[in-house]
Formats: C-alpha cells, sequence, structure tokens
C-alpha cells in the first residue's frame, strides 16, 4: 500500500506529459494548417500500416495509418522534416493520394506497434488456424479432461509461448472437452480461460499472466478481422479452424471490461447439427406429429426459445430431412453457422441492404420450396413470412418467447393482424435443454413413496396420445461423476419439447381473443405435453434427472 501515492503521482505525471504532447502536436498542426489526429481514438488497419516499411517509417518519424484504393492517410509527428518529405513525396510518386495528419510521438508508437504482427505473418494472417493432423491427434489424446486442459496450461512458459501455440492448446482442449462456447476475461492481476460445457461455464485456468493474455487478444483480433487497436468498443468477427479434413467456423465477440477485454468464441462445429428427427430426442408421437407438418406444401412453422436452447439444431435437422434434388430450399440466416449440402444458403448484410425484411422479399421471387428465415424480429419480417406461408411456401423461423402459446400474443405486439396468423401457422415448436445423465456412471436412486404417488398421477392425466405403458416400469436415476464424464456426472444434452398445431380451432381463439390463457385452452384440447411434462417422461426414461428439469422449466407442478 506504500508504493500506492507513489504510483498515483506517476499516473498523475504520465498524464500531464501526455496532455502536453497532444496540445503541441495540436499547435503544430494549426501552424501548418493540416488536421491533427490522437491514434489511440482512431482504428488503425494492418493493411494500411504495411504500405510504408518499418525501417522507413521509423526513420520518417510516420506512418499510414488509412488505405484505400489510392487514397492513403498518413500520419507524422513532423511532416516538415527532410526524411518524412521525402517519404511522402515518394507515395505521391507511386500515384497515392496522399493525405496527411499532424501526431504526437505517443500516438505514433501506437502506430508502429502494429510492425510485430506484421513481421510475424509467415504467410500472412489469413482468418484460418491451421493445426495440424499430428499435432491435433496429439493435444486432444491428452486434453480430454478439464483437469488435463488446466495442467497442460500450467506447464507452459508465459514469457516464451508464442500467442499461436497458446490458441491451439484452448481450442484444442475445448473441442476434446464437447465445449460449445470458450470465455476469456481479464481480472485485475490475470486472465482466466472458462468452457461452457453442456450449457455449464466450468473454471479451467484462472492464472493466465495479463501480458500473455493482451497478446492472446491481439492474435484473436487478427484472425477475426478485427481493429486491434480499438479496446473500448465492442466488436465481432470470425475466423476457421482448418483440421485437414474438415474446418470449424469460430464465431468471436469481444467487449471492454474493468480489467481488459473479455473475449466469448461460439465454436461451430458442423458435426454439432448433424442431427437427425430421430436424435432430436422426441417422443414417438411428437416425431408423428413433425413428420405431418414437414410434409405439408406450405405454412409457418415457428420455433421458439432462449439462446443457446438448440433452435439452430432442430430447425436444421428438418431441413436435412426434407433436403431432396425435387425440393428448392433456401435459407436466411444471421449469420449462416453450418453449411448444408444441396441447400442454398444467404447471409443478412444490413450495410449491402440485405436485412430479413428485404432478403425475404427478394427469396420469395426465387420459386423456393422452403424458405428458413433466421428469426422474425420485426412486423415487416413477419407479415412477408405470413404471406409467403400462405402463397404456397414452407416458412421455418424463430421467434423468442417464453413457451409455444406465448408465440401468438408475440406476433400481434409485433403488428401482425390476426386475421393473418391462424390461417398460416402450422405449428408452434418450444424447447428447452436438459443435461443427460452419463450412461457409465449413472445409478438407480431410490423413489420416495409420495414421489411414487405424484408420479402414478402425472402419469394417469397424460393425453392419449402418449405410451403410458412404456412409462409404468419407470427407474430413476441420479449422476455420480466418473473419468469418461469428468466427474459431471453428464455427458451430453437433450431437447425437450411442447407442440402447438395449427387449424380451425387455433384460427378460431385467434379471432376472438387472442389471450394466453384463451390459447391454453387449445393446446389443451389439442392434448399438449409441456416442455415440463416431456422433461418428466425423460426422467421416466432414465435419460436425466428432476433438477435438470427444474431448471430448465421452472418448479415441477405434477
Amino acid at each position: 500500500m506504500a508504493d500506492s501515492p507513489q504510483k498515483e503521482l506517476q499516473d498523475r505525471l504520465n498524464k500531464l506529459r501526455r496532455d502536453g504532447e497532444e496540445r503541441a502536436a495540436q499547435r503544430l498542426a494549426a501552424q501548418l494548417g493540416l488536421p491533427y489526429a490522437d491514434l489511440s481514438k482512431i482504428p488503425i488497419a494492418l493493411d494500411a500500416v504495411r504500405v510504408i516499411p518499418e525501417a522507413m517509417a521509423r526513420d520518417a518519424k510516420i506512418a499510414s495509418i488509412e488505405s484505400k484504393s489510392n487514397k492513403i492517410a498518413v500520419a507524422a509527428i513532423n511532416p516538415e522534416l527532410p526524411a518524412a518529405k521525402k517519404a511522402i513525396e515518394d507515395l505521391s510518386a507511386q500515384h497515392h493520394e496522399v493525405k496527411v495528419v499532424v501526431v504526437s510521438p505517443t500516438s505514433m508508437q501506437a502506430a508502429w506497434h502494429f510492425y510485430q504482427f506484421i513481421k510475424k505473418e509467415e504467410g500472412g494472417i489469413t482468418g484460418k488456424v491451421n493445426i495440424t493432423k499430428d499435432r491435433l491427434t496429439d493435444l486432444r489424446a491428452r486434453l480430454v479432461t478439464i483437469d488435463a486442459v488446466h495442467d497442460e496450461l500450467a506447464a507452459l512458459d508465459f514469457n516464451k509461448i508464442s500467442p499461436v501455440a497458446l490458441i491451439e492448446i484452448v481450442l484444442a482442449g475445448a473441442m476434446g472437452l464437447r465445449a460449445s462456447d470458450i470465455h476469456t476475461e481479464a481480472q485485475e492481476k490475470s486472465a482466466k480461460v472458462r468452457f461452457r460445457i453442456d450449457g455449464l461455464l466450468h473454471d479451467i485456468f484462472t492464472e493466465l499472466p495479463i501480458h500473455t493474455y493482451q497478446a492472446f487478444v491481439s492474435r484473436i483480433k487478427l484472425l477475426s478481422e478485427m481493429k486491434l487497436n480499438v479496446r473500448s468498443e465492442a466488436q465481432d468477427g470470425r475466423f476457421t479452424i482448418g483440421l485437414g479434413d474438415k474446418e470449424i467456423e469460430m464465431r468471436v465477440s469481444i467487449i471492454p471490461a474493468e480489467f481488459g477485454e473479455t473475449i466469448v468464441m461460439r465454436i461451430l462445429d458442423p458435426s454439432a447439427t448433424m442431427v437427425g428427427l430421430p436424435d432430436l430426442g422426441l417422443r414417438p408421437d411428437n416425431l408423428e406429429l413433425v413428420k405431418k407438418q414437414l410434409d405439408r406444401p406450405n405454412g409457418l412453422i415457428l420455433n421458439t426459445g432462449p439462446t443457446g436452447s438448440g433452435k439452430t439444431t432442430t430447425l436444421y435437422a428438418f431441413l436435412r430431412t426434407m433436403n431432396d434434388p425435387t425440393v428448392k430450399i433456401i435459407t436466411l440466416e444471421d449469420p449462416i453457422e453450418y453449411r448444408i449440402a444441396g441447400v442454398e444458403q444467404t447471409q443478412v448484410n444490413d450495410e449491402a441492404g440485405y436485412t430479413f425484411a428485404n432478403g425475404l422479399r427478394a427469396i420469395v421471387r426465387q420459386d423456393p420450396d422452403v424458405i428458413l428465415v433466421g428469426e422474425v424480429r420485426d412486423l415487416e419480417t413477419a407479415d412477408i413470412a405470413m404471406q409467403a406461408a400462405l402463397t404456397g411456401h414452407l416458412v421455418l423461423s424463430t421467434l423468442h418467447t417464453n413457451d409455444a402459446v406465448g408465440a401468438v400474443p408475440r406476433l400481434i405486439n409485433l403488428g401482425v393482424k390476426a386475421v393473418s396468423i391462424g390461417p398460416a401457422l402450422a405449428l408452434v415448436i418450444a424447447q428447452r435443454l436438459v443435461r443427460v445423465l452419463c450412461k457409465e456412471c449413472k445409478k438407480e436412486a431410490a423413489v420416495d413413496p409420495a414421489v411414487q404417488e405424484k408420479i402414478k398421477g402425472f402419469l394417469q392425466k397424460l393425453p392419449a396420445r402418449v405410451d403410458r405403458a412404456a412409462y409404468e416400469h419407470y427407474a430413476i436415476y441420479e449422476p455420480v461423476g466418473c473419468p469418461q464424464c469428468n466427474n459431471l456426472g453428464y455427458k451430453g444434452r437433450v431437447g425437450v419439447f411442447e407442440f402447438l398445431e395449427g387449424g380451425s380451432d387455433l384460427e378460431t381463439t385467434i379471432l376472438k381473443e387472442a389471450s394466453e390463457v384463451a390459447l391454453r385452452g387449445v393446446a389443451e384440447r389439442q392434448g399438449m405435453v409441456t416442455m415440463q411434462q416431456d422433461g418428466i417422461l425423460k426422467v421416466l426414461e432414465g435419460k436425466t434427472t428432476l433438477d435438470e428439469v427444474k431448471d430448465a422449466t421452472g418448479e415441477i407442478v405434477w
């Protein structure tokens, strides 16, 4: 604590010195009639920096900070220096239209900082991490548990490890543990790495040195084509992991936080969604219901649920079921997460005017049989989707609501006319994900007599379409933990679903009273099995636990 006043004084002196530098640069700019810039507040493109060789830049005390076509912006500490004048004249002679801005020496250091990345770009920064087959095989063979990944990172010499090698270990560990996301977070004295496995975050390593973490962040930014010197704004990007026989996309989000930048990387492994309808966890009666709806020539199928509830996996399974040379399928996604052979996939581009609404309007003119729209976000998109569903197209999309019956009030809140919803709506799905008990270590649990009575009453109340006989001789299991599941007791996840079908009853109810109370009456008359009831049935099948169902769907109501 004794050093604190001294540090505070030093910080104040550094700020005064920096402020003085900036004022001096502003005065020089005014004298020369040139613009002034503070490069700590301006994004600098790596492609622009490499226009001027480092030796020339340092000798002339200049740097290229922006380059578009033949136009180039050059920062200079003093444009009147002979070396600076000559360098600028040489750029003009190369048919560059040069704009000069005056900066301070500290600003210039920020620009020169980028040369370290250009030097290391052997072969270029391509937005792709290529992990050799042997390297990947070695890492994945060893990094199969949380402890193994932790020990691998703890054994590194962080003064020597390169950002590329560190990224390889983190990525291989995440894939070995079947993680869906990688989280890296700066703390006061170190940074930590966390993996999301089966929906829950787990600390992997909490003592990553700050200087190593900063190099890691810079490399991720380069791969994701983000601005390196922008640290106070959120940025999004993506890069690819090349694994020889396949490629895995990484979707990256970086935001500023108290002690540095926080990164979340979503692992978009194509094999994770290579599932068919039977693999989704649908009961036989629900599977038949879905097949019937997918055979329709037109109508709107909505899948609802929060982010991370498996909606994309479900809709892609639907597309694979319908994917046939005689059927034209077009998607409109933001972004395209997984590639499906035989399906025309397009991506939203707001800057180019290819929004969900405009894109959907254009897609309808392409004469598709099936359309997948990533999300219904606004009235315009909803209206076009409704019209497409009413005019001979089968439309699949997602909507953010808590349950299936909530989809109709949500559409009305968006401004969709009730008269359009009923005829267009074919099926509303709501889903969540629950963790699956590890098959290697789960053990049968004793069932309290009171719970047995509740289960008996629960089974008696189930709709007739559910085969109750399949659940009469049930067994309930509990998690234990073993090396196969990282001692978590669970391995993998499965969906719990509920379905609200379209039809005359739903259409009439929407026109009379589109309240959730009235719509629940329709659901009961249809014999809907709720997400929670579906989860309880999976408990009786020995797939999951009541605690998991409670976490996903709320307090158990027998």
